[in-house]
């Protein structure tokens, strides 16, 4: 396993603004995500970290699968944007989403997203959604890929 780059100040100090500036356009962002904190970017790599409510729930009690799909598409421009320090991070044109565990609410949540190549017109990004067991991410929630034309 390769060496992770450490939190890169400018790097998370552009994410958080970026995500500052785009919450207030999005309505569906700020029922959702309201509460989400940033905590680690680098290049291309952007963790955040979510206490799930009743608004991430669905009938049975475990995370909706809306929430997960609206996840991979929130934490996919954000790996963008922490790709290059970027303000415009595309639109999207594929995502895809596999359930494999769920999380209730009262569980904290961890999202990973990375940019595995931004091109000049298309970026490919993958994110994980675990649940957090001991500070520490546990048991994968939901994997996706998310590909977002990004020369807009």
């Amino acid at each position: 396993m390769a060496a992770e780059a450490g939190n890169d100040a400018e790097i998370l100090a552009h994410v958080e603004k970026y995500w500052q500036d785009r919450k207030p356009h999005s309505p569906i962002y700020q029922f959702l995500l309201e509460d989400i904190k940033v905590t680690h970017a680098s290049k291309g790599l952007v963790r955040s970290r979510l206490l799930l409510t009743k608004n991430h729930v669905n009938v049975h009690g475990g995370i909706h699968g809306s929430v997960s799909a609206t996840l991979v598409d929130w934490m996919g421009g954000m790996a963008i944007a922490a790709w290059d320090n970027r303000t415009k991070t595309g639109v999207s044109t594929d995502i895809h989403i596999s359930y494999q565990s769920s999380a209730k609410e009262g569980d904290w949540i961890e999202i990973e997203g990375t940019a595995g190549k931004v091109g000049g017109s298309l970026a490919f990004t993958t994110v994980t959604i675990s649940k957090i067991v001991d500070d520490k991410p546990g048991p994968v929630v939901a994997t996706g890929s998310h590909t977002k034309f990004v020369r807009v």
